[in-house]
């Protein structure tokens, strides 16, 4: 499986996942990363134990993919910094952030909130137009987040993220969330 191409904005019945759960080490997980990494681009590694608290994801997120010293450290400043990935952090390709053992943060008060936002991010960075509608003056990456788990159950999982702003999808060995575009496009 090759990385998936950039995401326009456009009304799509069913929008590109952004944020994929499954299992730890599951093939389909490995071939994506190895995909984008063969055409340059970054992979990125998160522990779930240093994302528990709020305050931690935002001092992990900074520090793994390089954020200015002006990000402000907030939910609004985590979507932009996502979305303006460029360079070193991404390859000038794309970027997949594997967030491991994510079993950790399953139940934290934020987390549908984190993955809302980490769906804002990714998509915004692989849209090849800005927020006006206009061709974006930059490439367009490919950004995506694999999220982890040792105890991997999909209706579980798509039952604690499923929220009106998000599409959520689920297969046997996976659960898939992105924009919901009804609600943001």
């Amino acid at each position: 499986m090759s990385p998936l191409p950039p995401h326009t904005h456009t009304a799509l019945p069913r929008p590109e996942p952004c944020v994929v759960f499954g299992p730890t080490g599951a093939p389909k997980f490995r071939t994506r990363a190895a995909g984008l990494e063969a055409a340059g681009g970054r992979v990125h590694h998160f522990d779930s134990r240093k994302l528990v608290t709020e305050r931690g994801i935002h001092r992990c997120f900074a520090e793994v993919l390089q954020f200015p010293g002006y990000y402000g450290a907030n939910w609004d400043a985590l979507v932009d910094c996502l979305s303006d990935l460029c360079g070193e952090v991404t390859g000038g390709v794309g970027i997949v952030g594997v967030l491991h053992d994510t079993d950790l943060i399953l139940n934290a008060d934020h987390f549908p909130l984190f993955v809302s936002v980490l769906c804002q991010g990714a998509d915004r960075a692989n849209a090849a137009v800005d927020l006006d509608g206009f061709p974006a003056d930059r490439p367009t990456p490919s950004e995506h987040f694999l999220l982890e788990f040792r105890d991997f159950d999909p209706e579980s999982i798509a039952l604690r993220v499923r929220q009106p702003d998000l599409t959520v999808t689920t297969g046997a060995d996976h659960v898939a969330a992105a924009l919901n575009p009804e609600v943001w496009h």
